[in-house]
């Protein structure tokens, strides 16, 4: 047996915790004994189906209370899980159903898991030649015991959220797992007697599936779980859900703590909430703003939120999820550097004064992973010098499933070019600058996409996280940008124009350069990937 499965399955029948869902309107706990006695009867129903070891299962499911069982059912049989991702209200269902298909066939999948709310897919899957299994009937199996399994088994096929390109599934063996859960909860002092995880991350993003709910559940942790869906319906959920299950450990990307600090202004009243228990709110998967952390430690002190709970990190699915984040209990740390060295000379030279570009530490590699910046010929760069980010070590993936075939993400030294530009400090914490494929260069300067949507962010009337910059005429010696925004009053004249007057401005006073155009649009517009990434390859038609 994997270390991984072995494990996840001595403490579920060890651990008193569990795992609590169907917040606000039902909520229901399950101890991780009882999940596991469910994911015994969904193995059984998968069996019968015949799934067996090695086989692909996709899964389209909305409920933390039929993943969490589902996923351990489907490792019970030897089995990989990959979580499809699933629409929203603002998806295009057309385009959603050809990716879909397109996911499925890419992972040769044996049989598809699916459950409310998409019941409404099973008859085009099945019309397809597809197997689909309800966790409903699964459910109503008998159960069985787990195969036996290998650590290079492969655990999670983790589907990338990447803005261009065909799909592929990173993945995510056993041996990762463990390496990476073992680091992380090493790094965060996790405790399994007190710590209590609140989370809403969807489970079809590395957060969300890896590190809030399969470790969660691999340790036998307390797990509070809701769905984006309950997040965005009331914002005021997740604090409401720290304060009643006295929450010690979330986690987010930056819009989401933006979007909170907002919430907490405007329609929470000091002491409605009682943040005290927090020690530690994650900030990832998107690059963090200091000034949207600030202003959520403004926005929170009232309600007793901790600025030392705060803590910016750095991980991908390549690497499983983690790849470092900021000492337990430090808080944010900025590093100040020269905005012109920066884009000139890709330099991170320190500085006050002048025209400088605040950016996050995100703490040092876990253990077990290594970090180094290398240049346009592969060479390593010394402290500071901004180049590419590669990672190697036990919990960087093999490779990807891609509609091609296995394609290798390591090199012959085992190691990842993550593609992120970013440079290393003098005491080995990483710094993200941002991606190299997004980088605008005008007159031999580097402009970082992310800090002109952090500028157009600023506007008033821009909703939040709704800003991206897109470069125009790439790969000639006259690249320039445009800037599109998302902005309520999209079909008032004079709202717009001021809009896109003040847009320019902040932009300009950011990098130094105006944008070509300014575009307003109506909300939903901005084309965003599953997991709220943008996707600004998409977006060129928006402003051209």
């Amino acid at each position: 047996m994997s270390q991984f499965t072995q494990t996840m399955y001595d403490n579920a029948h060890r651990s008193s915790k569990g795992l609590n869902t169907g917040e606000p309107d039902a909520p229901i706990r399950h101890t991780w004994a009882q999940v596991h006695e469910r994911a015994r009867r969904v193995a059984g129903g998968l069996a019968a189906a015949g799934v067996g070891h090695g086989d692909a299962v996709a899964v389209l499911a909305g409920a933390p209370v039929e993943i969490a069982p589902t996923a351990q059912g489907i490792w019970m049989r030897g089995a990989s899980l990959t979580m499809v991702h699933q629409p929203t209200p603002r998806t295009d269902l057309v385009r959603w159903a050809d990716e879909t298909t397109a996911v499925i066939n890419m992972i040769s999948a044996k049989a598809v898991v699916i459950s409310e709310p998409f019941m409404a897919a099973a008859p085009v899957l099945e019309a397809l030649g597809m197997t689909v299994l309800t966790i409903e009937s699964l459910l109503e199996a008998a159960p069985i015991d787990p195969v036996d399994t290998d650590d290079d088994d492969v655990a999670l096929m983790q589907l990338t959220s990447g803005s261009t390109g065909s799909p592929k599934a990173v993945q995510i063996s056993h041996a990762n797992l463990v390496a990476n859960a073992a680091a992380m909860t090493v790094g965060c002092n996790f405790d399994i007697d007190t710590d209590v995880i609140v989370s809403w991350l969807p489970c079809f993003h590395d957060m969300g599936m890896t590190g809030y709910l399969t470790v969660p559940m691999y340790f036998g942790a307390e797990l509070v779980k809701v769905t984006p869906m309950d997040f965005l319906r009331d914002t005021l959920l997740w604090p409401t859900l720290i304060d009643k299950y006295r929450g010690t450990m979330t986690a987010a990307p930056n819009f989401a703590y933006n979007l909170l600090a907002r919430r907490l202004r405007r329609q929470a009243t000091p002491g409605q909430f009682d943040l005290s228990s927090l020690r530690w709110a994650l900030s990832g998967a998107e690059q963090v703003d200091p000034l949207d952390v600030e202003d959520l430690c403004d926005a929170g002190a009232s309600f007793g939120l901790k600025r030392e709970a705060i803590i910016p990190a750095y991980g991908m699915a390549e690497t499983t999820v983690a790849v470092s984040f900021s000492e337990c209990g430090g808080g944010m740390v900025v590093d100040e550097v020269d905005a012109d060295l920066l884009s000139l000379l890709h330099r991170a030279v320190p500085a006050t004064r002048g025209r400088t570009r605040r950016l996050v530490s995100l703490g040092k590699p876990l253990h077990g992973l290594q970090v180094r910046i290398v240049d346009e010929d592969g060479a390593d760069l010394p402290a500071r010098g901004v180049g590419v980010i590669e990672v190697r070590g036990e919990p960087v993936t093999r490779g990807y499933t891609t509609v091609a075939g296995f394609i290798a993400a390591q090199d012959e030294r085992g190691w990842y070019d993550t593609g992120d530009l970013g440079y290393l400090t003098e005491t080995g914490e990483v710094v993200v600058c941002g991606r190299v494929k997004d980088v605008i260069i005008m007159a031999g300067r580097n402009i970082y996409p992310t800090d002109i949507e952090r500028a157009a962010g600023r506007v008033q009337g821009v909703r939040p996280g709704c800003a991206v910059a897109v470069r125009l005429d790439a790969g000639r010696s006259r690249e320039t940008f445009a800037v599109a925004v998302e902005c309520q009053a999209f079909s008032d004249p004079a709202e717009v124009r001021r809009v896109e007057r003040q847009v320019a401005h902040e932009v300009f006073a950011e990098v130094d350069v105006r944008p070509r155009n300014v575009v307003v649009l109506e909300p939903g517009t901005i084309p965003k990937t599953p997991s709220g990434k943008l996707r600004r390859a998409h977006a060129l038609s928006l402003v051209s």
